[in-house]
């Protein structure tokens, strides 16, 4: 079922409705002061509940990414629902132009809400694909790669329920590959790749087989590297086409990002996204004050 514009209105129509939702999430069983029962009622004019035995107040945006955001909660939401529902991404320019937000007050909440998209999903297992890429800068005379950043990645081979990993790095060799399949994928499971004399060492370790590309080989059997290669076609795709460019210094946020969408595809995204934001983030802030 998607997650449409009018149910967001409907669920959240103003900013106590947001705070409240913020609030709830906490599912608080005793009041973290007096320990009694939870009877909290909202402060008229603030961003705050207060408990109606002891008076302590709770901020639900402490801690979060709304922390000390003067941005309204209402316009946070609808920026999150945008990046939930849309296929390639949202620039800080368009949330700029749909919230009249300045700039930078845009570019800063984008980068809040791509920081919600860290991977931290179990290992990949099955039969998984393993490929490198590489984004941004130009290609030299010789054909080779130049100012780019690399982007090693590994997908599972089925059909619906798929999950995807990358990481971005200054360069993809078997001293970046193998420790970021170990971290990614289970032991023993089969690995597909192309000749790249990067995977050489993972027979050791796992089941795999590859294809030559040098060689115009690009199935052999069961064995090939569609999926992933077709994951870096969107990728790139998006970035150029939405955000033209990304330095390398912000560029795991975006890999993240589009490996957050691809994983939960088959799924709203908002409400997944929104879950993470009530959640605090480290080293901000506190859980209440």
């Amino acid at each position: 079922m998607r997650y449409t514009i009018a149910r967001l209105n409907r669920e959240f129509p103003n900013e106590d409705a947001c705070l409240k939702f913020l609030f709830e999430a906490k599912k608080l069983q005793a009041c973290p002061r007096c320990g009694t029962e939870p009877r909290f009622y909202k402060l008229s004019g603030r961003k705050c509940y207060s408990c109606m035995h002891c008076a302590l107040h709770i901020y639900p945006t402490a801690g979060t990414i709304f922390h000390k955001s003067e941005t309204p909660l209402k316009s946070w939401f609808f920026a999150i629902f945008l990046f939930g529902n849309s296929k390639n991404g949202v620039s800080a320019k368009e949330l700029e132009r749909h919230l009249g937000v300045t700039y930078k007050t845009a570019w800063r909440m984008a980068r809040q809400i791509r920081s919600l998209m860290a991977d931290g999903d179990s290992p990949l297992g099955g039969i998984v694909e393993v490929d490198e890429t590489y984004i941004g800068g130009k290609s030299n005379s010789a054909g080779r790669f130049k100012d780019k950043t690399a982007v090693i990645g590994a997908v599972e081979k089925q059909k619906n329920t798929s999950r995807v990993k990358a990481i971005t790095s200054q360069k993809v060799n078997a001293a970046i590959a193998l420790p970021f399949i170990r971290a990614s994928v289970k032991a023993g499971t089969s690995i597909q790749t192309d000749e790249s004399r990067i995977y050489s060492r993972l027979h050791h370790e796992y089941e795999h087989s590859s294809v030559v590309h040098s060689k115009g080989q690009y199935v052999d059997g069961d064995t090939h590297t569609n999926t992933i290669e077709g994951f870096w076609s969107q990728m790139k795709r998006s970035i150029d086409g939405t955000y033209h460019c990304v330095s390398p210094k912000h560029l795991q946020l975006y890999v993240d990002e589009f490996v957050y969408r691809y994983n939960l595809r088959n799924a709203p995204v908002f409400p997944a996204l929104i879950a993470q934001a009530c959640l605090p983030v480290a080293g901000v802030g506190e859980s209440h004050v």
